[in-house]
């Protein structure tokens, strides 16, 4: 059985979400970054960069976001979960979820979780680089309802996770954000989503 070890609330979000909108048999592994646990022998054998998420497959492990979502839409392809029957659209599905790996999760998680906590000059200039990606993508990258249309992909669980992080920490204004709003709500409300917040201890914010 796939085995998915997450932080609930983390990243790993966007890789469960994935497995419960294909409908595959699946289980998760806690991992407690606030404890540490990332940094034990036993997690460091299934990931040696000591982070989350990791998927456990009957071939080995696979790591990253962006991978773990590019796998489950290929190995389901009846799921229809990303165009991986067009090699240009697949490209384009592979370009966002780089861009939230690569640019926006970075950004986000130097403003939200630096320990010690970012102040003054330096806090308020890692907020304008967040804001400045978030304005990208609602004014450039979300076409609407979802990120490439009219057709759900797994983009669109990947891309939840970094709004509900804004709205958690108060910066997701819907008055200059609509549309990034609204697309979390609709994220939200899918009923994958829904158990994937409630097998993670979690609600919709």
């Amino acid at each position: 059985m796939l085995n998915l070890f997450i932080s609930p609330g983390a990243c790993a979000m966007a890789s469960h979400i994935a497995l419960e909108e294909a409908g595959v048999e699946h289980q998760t592994t806690v991992i407690d970054l606030r404890q540490g646990q990332q940094k034990t022998p036993e997690y460091l054998a299934v990931n040696p960069a000591g982070v989350t998420p990791a998927l456990k497959t009957d071939q080995g492990v696979i790591t990253q976001n962006a991978a773990i979502l590019a796998w489950v839409a290929q190995t389901w392809p009846d799921k229809k979960l990303a165009p991986v029957d067009d090699a240009f659209e697949f490209a384009r599905f592979n370009a966002f979820n780089g861009f939230l790996a690569s640019s926006l999760h970075p950004a986000m998680g130097r403003l939200l979780f630096s320990r010690p906590p970012l102040e003054g000059e330096v806090r308020d200039q890692a907020m304008e680089l967040v804001l400045a990606k978030l304005q990208l993508v609602e004014d450039h990258l979300l076409k609407g309802p979802w990120v490439f249309g009219a057709a759900y992909t797994l983009s669109d669980g990947y891309l939840s996770v970094f709004t509900r992080w804004a709205r958690q920490a108060g910066f997701l204004d819907a008055g200059r954000f609509p549309k990034l709003s609204g697309h979390l709500d609709a994220v939200q409300a899918r009923p994958a989503v829904v158990r994937m917040l409630a097998a993670e201890g979690l609600s919709a914010v």
